[in-house]
Parts: C-alpha cells; sequence; structure tokens
C-alpha cells in the first residue's frame, strides 16, 4: 500500500540521519580525544546529553519513568549503549586507526542477526536478512578500503575494544525493546542520566578534569558529539527501535563508513572512487534488505 511503503521510506531516511549523526562522531572523538582522556570525553558527552534531553523533556511535556523496574532496565540500558560501548570504543580509537575502528565497530548488525537467530528470536529471521547483513559488511570493506584491514593484529587490544563496543551496540539494540512503552525521550533522557551518575564521577577520580587543558577544537567536538550526536541522535534511536526493530536499526552501522567518506571528501578534499560507490551501494542494498518488510502469518 502506497502509506506503508511511504512510511518505511520515511523511517529509512531517519536511520540515514542517524547514521550520519553516528558516522560523523568518530571524526569528533578522534579530534577531542586527543586532548580529552576517553573516561572524561564520554562524561562530558553523555552529561550535556543529559541536561539536553531534559530541556526536550519540558518542553514535550513528558515526564521520566517513576517506577524503580524501569529505572533499573534503563541502568541496563545505559551501561550497554553508553557507559560500556562509548567509552571502550573512545579508548580503542587511541590505538588503532579510524579506518579499522570504522570496519570492526560496523559489525553490529550482525551480531544482532546471531543473536536474534540463536538467543532471542524476538524478530523473523530469513535469508534476505541474513543476505543484507553480509552484503552490508562487503559493502564496508569496500568503502573503508582492504588496506584497512592490514593492521589487523598490531594493535590487539584497540582492535577488540572496537569489536567489543560493537557486541554491546547489538546488545544494546535489542535490549531496547523494553522501552517500547515509553517516549523516545524519556527514555533516551533516562539512559543518558544514569551514564551521566556513573561516568562522572570515575572521570573526577581517574583524570583530575581539572588538570586538563584541551583546545578549543577539542571542547567544540565534545559538545558537537553531546548535544547532535548523542542527544538528537538518541531520539531518533529509540523511536527506530519501536519502528525497525533492533535488526533494522542496528543496520545502521553499515553506513557509518559512507558517513566518514563524505566528510573526507568535504572537509579533507579526498577522491570519490569506483570501488567507494560500489561499498555504498552495498552498503544501502544491505540496510534496504535487512528492514524490508516482511509478511507476518
Amino acid at each position: 500500500m502506497p502509506a506503508v511503503r511511504t512510511k518505511f521510506w520515511f523511517e529509512i531516511a531517519l536511520l540515514g540521519i542517524l547514521a550520519l549523526l553516528w558516522g560523523s562522531s568518530y571524526m569528533f572523538i578522534k579530534i577531542a580525544v586527543a586532548d580529552i582522556p576517553p573516561i572524561t570525553l564520554i562524561a562530558v558527552r553523555v552529561s550535556i546529553a543529559a541536561a539536553f534531553l531534559l530541556v526536550v523533556l519540558y518542553w514535550q511535556g513528558v515526564r521520566l519513568p517513576d517506577d524503580w523496574q524501569t529505572r533499573r532496565q534503563l541502568f541496563v540500558q545505559a551501561i550497554f549503549n553508553s557507559i560500556g560501548a562509548w567509552t571502550i570504543l573512545a579508548w580503542g580509537q587511541k590505538y588503532v586507526d579510524s579506518g579499522l575502528a570504522s570496519v570492526l565497530n560496523s559489525t553490529s548488525p550482525v551480531f544482532v542477526f546471531f543473536i536474534t537467530l540463536f538467543v532471542t528470536r524476538h524478530e523473523p529471521v530469513n535469508l534476505l536478512r541474513l543476505g543484507g547483513a553480509l552484503l552490508g559488511l562487503v559493502g564496508v570493506l569496500l568503502i573503508v578500503g582492504v588496506d584497512a584491514l592490514k593492521g589487523l593484529g598490531t594493535q590487539v587490544a584497540g582492535q577488540l575494544a572496537a569489536l567489543t563496543g560493537a557486541l554491546l551496540y547489538a546488545v544494546a539494540a535489542i535490549y531496547g525493546r523494553n522501552f517500547s512503552h515509553l517516549p523516545a525521550a524519556s527514555t533516551s533522557a533516562g539512559t543518558m542520566i544514569w551514564a551521566t551518575i556513573c561516568l562522572v564521577p570515575l572521570s573526577l577520580v581517574v583524570d583530575k578534569p581539572w588538570t586538563l587543558q584541551p583546545k578549543f577544537e577539542a571542547i567544540a567536538a565534545a559538545l558537537i558529539l553531546a548535544i547532535f550526536c548523542t542527544g538528537g541522535a538518541l531520539l531518533i534511536y529509540f523511536r527506530l527501535i519501536k519502528t525497525l526493530g533492533s535488526m533494522g536499526t542496528a543496520s545502521q552501522a553499515y553506513l557509518r563508513a559512507g558517513i566518514g567518506v563524505a566528510l573526507g571528501m568535504i572537509f579533507l578534499g579526498e577522491q570519490f572512487t569506483f570501488m567507494v560507490a560500489a561499498g555504498l551501494a552495498a552498503a544501502i542494498l544491505g540496510v534496504v534488505a535487512i528492514n524490508f518488510p516482511t509478511r507476518r502469518k
């Protein structure tokens, strides 16, 4: 039906915006982490995002959950989606190139697929989705370039951190189904508040941030990362968990490499090659295949 198709492509467009916001976060993390330690950077990211989302809550007239069961679930979501995944990824990017990090971190849809297939079975799993997951991964490799894999093994800890972040993203996408009854702003704000409660004290003890002297570029990157790549992105993320499901939402990971290439073309004068074009086409087809509506009996 036309209305169904329109809604489907609208959700795909939101998925592209989410990929843009989170894809650009690699660049901002790389800039900020040069002067700001990973724990403090993520503490700044989540605390500013929490303040931003509380303003959104007030503007929308929405309240935070007041029952402790939901609050505990939000705490678990914060561990998977931000306290764990973002911190370990920021640490890993200190030791691996951004290209290799983006390849390894973009594997979350594959993790979602196999967790769904063998453990949760909460969404339909078919050959089309499997093909989409694998095609998207091939697209990422073409976009970033096979040369990015040459560094495999030289910085094992950083590579394992990027993979662990992808696994945590996958678990977060699946666990996020628990909040389908809540407005996206409420879930986003609750998650960031828990992350702030955990990471700010840890930052004060470990990094002593009052002793840091970050450059303007690092501060600006951290602010953009917090407001747009976190606060704004989470509003879209938790909406898509409801509409596209965990596997569909995780598929935006394949588009992040394309976003990185586009940013490189705009800001660094990099060239658009045939392999990049082929990779983008494969990644987009993979995302569409994973999210293609399935008929239910």
